[in-house]
């Protein structure tokens, strides 16, 4: 498992704008979107007692969550990925679903997920027996990403961000979602050994601290 150096801030309209420029001079727009930007749909998944939640709230050192999600409200490539973090560092795995597969979660039949070849699917499975996880609550949003080779950067600006309060209909394009309040925007840069100066430079961002900003914990506070 690679662990890679992030940083997040939680942005206004305004740095977003600025950003966008700058980011523009010194990175290339992410080749799987249009010009860079792609909608994106997550199913998150918690226990009752809301253990993702909480441990990110509270900072926990070790963490993980699981989520679902695809691209441009096109459900025929579905990921099931699991975030970890460890001494500030964050890694990503990630398998494929089915849409058959992804509705079953949905809807509750896990029994098929202990036979998957998929390493990821059957540890999924077993945190749904030991920790209780089950399909939270929907978060959807607007990406724009940027990559820069030295460094293996990678920049984003999350926008648009949305709720599905208690919905969990995660392949129904008509599931209504609400926009989070005060209209957040997030920054996040991701990188390996290092981040060259031009793009720290670019992100610099006057009177703004790095935060340990969650969309999932976003979207999980009108519950």
């Amino acid at each position: 498992m690679d662990f890679r150096h992030e940083l997040k801030h939680e942005i206004n309209v305004s740095d977003m704008i600025a950003l966008r420029q700058r980011l523009r001079a010194v990175a290339k727009p992410d080749i799987h979107g249009k010009q860079g930007k792609y909608e994106i749909r997550s199913l998150y998944f918690d226990n009752l007692q809301d253990q993702a939640l909480r441990e990110k709230l509270d900072g926990v050192n070790r963490r993980e969550k699981f989520r679902i999600r695809y691209y441009d409200r096109n459900p025929s490539l579905i990921h099931l990925e699991k975030k970890s973090k460890r001494n500030g560092l964050g890694s990503k795995e990630s398998a494929l679903l089915t849409m058959k597969e992804a509705q079953a979660i949905v809807l509750g039949d896990f029994r098929w997920m202990m036979e998957s070849d998929r390493e990821l699917v059957r540890e999924l499975y077993t945190k749904i027996l030991s920790k209780g996880l089950r399909p939270k609550t929907i978060v959807d949003y607007t990406r724009e990403a940027f990559v820069c080779g030295p460094g293996n950067v990678r920049i984003t600006l999350d926008y648009n961000i949305r709720t599905g309060l208690f919905s969990t209909d995660f392949l129904n394009p008509e599931c209504i979602t609400i926009p989070i309040p005060k209209g957040t925007a997030i920054l996040e840069v991701k990188w390996d050994a290092f981040l060259p100066d031009v793009i720290r430079d670019a992100v610099q961002l006057k009177g703004r601290r790095t935060a340990a900003f969650s969309k999932y914990a976003a979207c999980r506070m009108y519950d």
